[in-house]
């Protein structure tokens, strides 16, 4: 096994996505990885009213799974989405049982299957067509941005979200900042292996802390079972169930694009080509198929996970399986998945807040890398419409399911590239291209 390589002031530079770390380092590297996707990935399952250790089970085969389809080539942990949220709770309050609704999780996997076939055979020159880097560039930073309410919310602060509707809560403001003050700390001034696990330190730094302050509930811990098993239940098929859902596909669909394109400029290296768009695609889509068809949650790609790469500079793909592991581990242990459970909504608030704003700044790199100049106009234009449909709140219903932010601004820049596509090739483009 390769160890860390170092840069001259012997701390740690980065590990490249196929490289092994040694065991003494790579287990805190994947549980850093795993508390950073645990909160919003047990939340899906929690809101459904289905067992989050199920969940838990299949994020883990899910990631093992996408990880041998692209060739261990894309460091990417598959927790769950919350794109079907709306339709799944529009198809509950009309009775739907939800092993009727895991039919159409089962169909959206297949059909996101399905467009990495078609990739595959089509190739990936006109997706960078109609993704041009001032609309990648702007998307990838949204994705960072409309995360920074949720990350406020959970540190704390009023922001007018779930947590804290009406007022600051500032023992929660205490612990987050305490939190987020330590990941800060450790990647400044610590050197070696220490600074590269900065983030499961803030969790045990703000864990302590929120103990201390009374905010750490352990009676779920002692209560629970030592050895859970997780529920399996096949899907049952309603084609309403499954129309209702489709919609959704597309929302992943561009959130997958998107994090790709954060995950290969954090890396430096295109990763839609090799391995390829196609294979990570396919492995999302059949983790999602899965998961849907065995009683759990469909799967993306996390935002948080992408964090602490560029955070930590360790992109290993063996890390990653390393939390899918241990997810799959904390599924049939009852006192461990309780404990991980217990860590307070203010402590992951806190690492929050640093991991979503890393993302935004890599949009931005974006534009710097790929050299976008903002003196032509229709880079001017793309960027600019796309930063505000996504930032703006602005939402169209399709059926039953809301698209806004990410998801409306990837599918608006998309639609603004494809009419100066149009305008390039009938020449009537004052600007060339």
């Amino acid at each position: 096994m390769s160890d860390l390589k170092k840069s001259n002031d012997s701390s740690p530079k980065f590990v490249d996505i196929k490289e092994k770390v040694p065991l003494q380092k790579a287990i805190p590297l994947s549980l850093q990885h795993l508390f950073a996707m645990f909160g919003a990935s047990v939340l899906v399952p929690i809101l459904f009213g289905i067992d989050p250790a199920t969940v838990l089970f299949f994020n883990g085969i899910g990631t093992l799974l996408y990880a041998f389809i692209t060739k261990r080539g894309i460091p990417a942990y598959l927790g769950s989405s919350f794109a079907y949220l709306a339709p799944t709770f529009a198809l509950q309050s009309l009775g739907y049982d939800f092993q009727t609704i895991q039919s159409g999780f089962f169909v959206s996997g297949l059909l996101f299957a399905g467009l990495a076939i078609l990739i595959k055979f089509t190739g990936t020159n006109w997706i960078n067509k109609i993704f041009p880097p001032a609309v990648m560039g702007a998307v990838v930073t949204i994705i960072g941005l409309e995360l920074a309410p949720s990350a406020a919310d959970m540190a704390g602060f009023a922001v007018g979200l779930s947590n804290n509707p009406d007022h600051t809560n500032m023992t929660w403001v205490v612990i987050s900042m305490v939190t987020l003050l330590t990941v800060i700390l450790c990647n400044v001034l610590l050197r070696g292996f220490l600074k590269i696990i900065p983030i499961l330190i803030g969790v045990v730094v703000g864990y302590i802390t929120a103990y201390l302050m009374g905010e750490v509930n352990l009676t779920p811990v002692s209560e629970a079972q030592l050895f859970i098993l997780p529920q399996i239940k096949l899907a049952k098929f309603d084609m309403t169930v499954i129309m209702t859902i489709l919609p959704a596909t597309f929302v992943v669909l561009a959130e997958h694009i998107g994090h790709l394109q954060v995950t290969s400029s954090i890396i430096g290296k295109d990763l839609a080509k090799d391995p390829g768009l196609h294979r990570s695609l396919l492995g999302d889509g059949l983790s999602t198929a899965l998961s849907g068809f065995f009683g759990s949650v469909p799967t993306t790609t996390y935002g948080e996970n992408i964090g602490v790469m560029a955070l930590t500079k360790v992109y290993s793909v063996y890390v990653v399986c390393g939390a899918a592991i241990i997810s799959i581990v904390l599924a049939f242990s009852g006192k461990l998945s309780a404990l991980i459970s217990s860590i307070p909504t203010p402590v992951l608030g806190g690492v929050s807040l640093l991991l979503f704003g890393t993302i935004a700044v890599s949009g931005l790199r974006t534009f710097i890398e790929e050299n976008v100049d903002f003196s032509k106009t229709r880079n001017l234009i793309m960027s600019s419409v796309v930063f505000i449909v996504g930032l703006s709140g602005v939402t169209i219903n399709i059926g039953q399911v809301p698209l806004s932010g990410m998801g409306l601004a990837t599918i608006v820049g998309l639609f603004i590239s494809i009419l100066f596509i149009i305008f390039d090739k009938l020449g009537i483009m004052n600007e060339p291209e």
